[in-house]
């Protein structure tokens, strides 16, 4: 009898590790990707205790991880010209073991998600590239799933790993209106600037009407990120053309104290883009078809819990699936219908409080005017930081 047949919208960064999971569970995962093959495109981001703990599960694959973790978080200000180190904390990786386990590590997000689908494939895991879904059509068994390309696929049930521009969440749901919150980020990766340099640090830097935050991912580079307010931009990660990077590189953000504007004047593929907000969804899934990751609950950057939370969601849908289908055979509607509900009852209060805490931190971060920004400090400051902060 042929193996369950499980049809994964998304090779990003969420969609190879639930691929692998499955596949060591028995069931028969294929992943379908739009982009011809793996993205270029994106700066990096924190891997955290919370969602390393999920990798780990997988034999030997954070081992390979291509990152670096920080000696220790600051957080510093730049006011009226003086520069303050508000917060100086260890979180060495001999520390974030002895706290949580698994220490936090910068990555480079184009060359993690290699990682991740090189994993895929030395399980055997098909990947689709070149491949948009824009059709689902249920049946009482299966999904059959048709793409721009005009080719079809059938599989026993869907999961929508398709990020922040999810074609199943809008194939589900419909169109949602994106509202730009009035901040744009700019970002790069840079040579470790001399003040970093000896004692790698994750830095949190406020100025007047901005915040950069940015980290090692690797002993000689740092990617960083820059939050202002400003007029709408896209919401994408396209670099800059080379008279946009050059501006960027000699502006006023070039003048920043703690090593930022070395990193600034030093950026590599800078990009720009716009923060926009999504309505929360009430549901997570409709018949045989559910979402997870960015899919299902898309959150600005400020937290840092993103890809982390993904994670979440596919260690416990694993573990309900399991739960209620341990031989993985072909399920019925009904019995997806109870793994799905309680997938979406345990994971969407906490993914909703973590938006709208990271949406919470990016209006305290980026505020203007110095006494402003001196109550934002005592709010921020007043704690306890959460623990994907520390």
């Amino acid at each position: 009898m042929a193996n369950t047949r499980v049809m994964i919208v998304g090779a990003g960064i969420a969609g190879p590790v639930l691929a692998v999971f499955l596949k060591t569970r028995g069931y028969d995962p294929v992943i379908y990707e739009r982009l011809p093959g793996p993205g270029q495109g994106g700066l990096g981001f924190t891997l955290q205790p919370n969602g390393i703990r999920v990798l780990s599960l997988i034999p030997e694959l954070v081992e390979q991880i291509p990152g670096h973790s920080p000696d220790r978080t600051i957080h510093c200000s730049c006011l009226d010209g003086v520069e303050d180190i508000l917060v100086n904390n260890d979180t060495s990786p001999v520390t974030m073991r002895e706290r949580f386990g698994f220490p936090i590590i910068g990555v480079r997000r184009p060359e993690f998600q290699q990682l991740l689908i090189d994993t895929a494939e030395k399980h055997g895991i098909e990947i689709k590239w070149g491949h948009q879904a824009i059709e689902f059509e249920q049946s009482e068994d299966a999904v059959e799933v048709t793409f721009a390309n005009g080719t079809k696929d059938i599989a026993s049930f869907v999961v929508g790993c398709d990020g922040l521009h999810s074609n199943t969440r809008i194939a589900l749901f419909g169109r949602e209106k994106a509202d730009f919150t009035g901040m744009v980020r700019v970002g790069g990766v840079s040579p470790t600037p001399p003040a970093l340099q000896g004692s790698l640090a994750l830095v949190n830097n406020y100025g007047d009407g901005r915040h950069m935050i940015a980290y090692p991912v690797a002993e000689d580079n740092y990617s960083w990120a820059i939050t202002t307010r400003g007029a709408e931009a896209k919401e994408d990660w396209r670099t800059q053309d080379v008279e946009q990077q050059n501006e960027i590189r000699k502006g006023p953000l070039s003048a920043w104290g703690f090593g930022a504007g070395d990193l600034v004047k030093t950026g590599q593929k800078i990009v720009k883009y716009g923060l926009y907000d999504r309505p929360e969804l009430e549901s997570w899934f409709k018949g045989r078809i559910v979402l997870l990751g960015d899919a299902a609950h898309p959150t600005s950057p400020h937290l840092g819990q993103g890809a982390n939370q993904a994670f979440e969601d596919v260690y416990h849908f694993m573990r309900l699936l399991r739960k209620y289908n341990p031989s993985a055979d072909q399920p019925s509607t009904e019995l997806l219908l109870r793994v799905f509900t309680d997938y979406q009852d345990l994971r969407l209060r906490r993914t909703s409080e973590l938006v709208r805490g990271a949406r919470r931190q990016g209006e305290i971060r980026v505020v203007e005017g110095v006494d402003a920004l001196r109550r934002a400090y005592d709010e921020l400051l007043s704690g306890p930081f959460t623990e994907s902060e520390m």
